[in-house]
């Protein structure tokens, strides 16, 4: 029987010199890295085989951690093929480039028609391929910064105006007037190129962005005709508080999520909180709240509040269920909220010393904040109204107050007897 060689796939790694063809190589064959490298060279030597070999590899072979079932490596996140390179290849391409610029400057001082034309191109090249590189290959290698590419960038294109010109002035023939001028296109482009590519690729990505949200826009109208309709019929054929009304719900609301996912308003917008609050609750408990909201929310958030609306829509949804209604209102001058279900209702003051719910989590917390909460029995149900006084804007003309004024969130001064208690 023949053995099987055991070997490692052929991957390049990820710390590497040049490229790491030579390294995946001999980790793949089995044989020392100055093997492999001597072999390439005298390939290229002999006939070139051995510079196609090793850019084929390059371009073809796949770095570690990139096939499936490789060990995890670490990478930079915005950049997942991420390559550290310890030798600068932009910056030797750019000085290859600069001594082929000195050579069709001295060619075009002795007059040779000759040499300049292919020093220039030379020039033209090479500092093409410096350019390419910091693009393409710095870009992603964590040791390179931005600011690297750009001083490359402008050297090459500075370089090749510079050149073109000094040639230009130096042997003003009919040839070198034209390679004169391809060099000074090919420095503008070389320093223009990256902010152009940069402005199409903006604009293919916000192309795209519109297409996406149009055949989004499609998506929801179809199923808001359709599919959010039958939800809502659902709804208000049940009961309130059975679970066929509670799935569809939340089914409803999960698929407004999806649909609508980055439009939500801001997490710090107390009116979004409370909603989320009810959504939660109605997943837990058989009940329907019906949130409406007056006043402009956006950047406000009123913790306590939050905390003692949500404590008492909790309890209507356990004692209660049905349909509970939730109203809010900010002003200038204070937030109230109100909370009313339409279940039997209970006396506040027949609640045991030992329950702290109502007492605790939601009067005293009011209390403690400079607020006040209202717990009264209805005819049918239980209303729970929450208020916190906020502060005044000061008039125009007026001075600033002084530090020593309470705060709207320090304890209010004037507290109630029953929110003392």
């Amino acid at each position: 029987m023949t053995a099987v060689l055991d070997r490692p796939p052929l991957a390049r790694p990820r710390d590497v010199l040049l490229s790491g063809v030579s390294t995946a190589l001999a980790d793949h064959l089995g044989w020392s890295l100055g093997r492999v490298r001597f072999a390439l060279v005298v390939l290229t030597v002999l006939g070139g085989g051995g510079a196609l070999l090793y850019a084929w590899l390059w371009a073809l072979t796949p770095l570690r951690g990139e096939r499936p079932g490789d060990a995890p490596v670490p990478v930079r996140a915005d950049a997942p093929l991420a390559v550290r390179r310890r030798v600068p290849g932009a910056i030797l391409l750019l000085v290859a480039a600069g001594v082929a610029g000195l050579v069709t400057i001295a060619a075009a001082v002795t007059r040779d028609r000759a040499d300049p034309v292919d020093a220039a191109f030379t020039t033209l090249l090479l500092a093409g391929a410096s350019v390419a590189w910091s693009l393409l290959l710095d870009r992603h290698d964590p040791g390179r910064s931005e600011s690297a590419g750009v001083v490359v960038r402008s050297i090459a294109a500075g370089g090749l105006i510079v050149t073109a010109l000094v040639v230009l002035a130096a042997n003003p023939g009919a040839t070198t007037v034209i390679v004169a001028l391809i060099m000074i296109i090919g420095g503008t482009g070389v320093f223009v190129a990256p902010l152009v590519v940069g402005l199409w690729s903006t604009l293919i990505a916000e192309r795209s962005a519109r297409v996406r949200e149009e055949s989004r826009a499609e998506v929801a109208a179809h199923l808001h005709d359709s599919v959010l309709q039958t939800l809502a019929l659902i709804q208000n054929r049940a009961e309130p508080g059975s679970e066929v009304a509670r799935l569809a719900r939340a089914q409803e609301r999960e698929l407004r999520d999806w649909l609508f996912a980055g439009t939500k308003p801001s997490d710090a917008d107390f009116a979004a909180q409370l909603r989320q609050a009810a959504l939660e609750i109605e997943l837990q408990h058989p009940v329907r709240f019906d949130v409406v909201t007056t006043g402009d929310f956006s950047g406000h958030e009123f913790e306590p509040v939050l905390a003692a609306a949500r404590e008492a829509m909790l309890n209507a949804a356990r004692h209660a269920g049905g349909e509970v209604s939730v109203y809010v209102e900010l002003r200038a001058d204070a937030l109230e909220l109100w909370v009313r279900d339409r279940g039997p209702g209970f006396d506040p003051a027949a609640i045991p010393a030992d329950r702290l719910g109502v007492r605790e989590s939601i009067v005293r917390r009011m209390a403690r904040h400079g607020g006040s909460a209202t717990v009264t029995q209805l005819a049918s149900g239980t209303e729970v109204a929450l208020r916190l006084p906020l502060a005044a804007p000061a008039p125009a003309g007026t001075s600033t107050p002084s530090p020593a004024a309470p705060s709207p969130a320090a304890p209010h001064p004037a507290a109630s007897p029953e929110e003392s208690a």
